[in-house]
């Protein structure tokens, strides 16, 4: 099974699934979304296979974020 991990280079955590990945003998795809987003149908297809909203994927602790104070909304979901 191929792995594809969506990958920010100045994300900790990131480094940290690819260096985990690489010690269980795993090298997978790397695509950096900064770089290359997904289309709104990939996008789409990652979502609905995490099972997951699209909030979901928001960094809250990012400042663009918190400068947008995008807290609690009633946004429409996916399903």
């Amino acid at each position: 099974m191929a792995i594809t991990v969506y990958h920010n280079p100045r994300c900790a955590k990131s480094h940290q699934a690819l260096a985990l990945l690489r010690e269980r003998g795993v090298e997978p795809n790397i695509v950096e979304y900064l770089k290359t987003p997904p289309s709104a149908a990939e996008l789409g297809r990652i979502l609905k296979m995490l099972g997951i909203e699209p909030r979901a994927l928001l960094r809250r602790q990012e400042p663009a974020y918190k400068a947008k104070d995008m807290g609690p909304l009633n946004l429409p979901t996916t399903s």
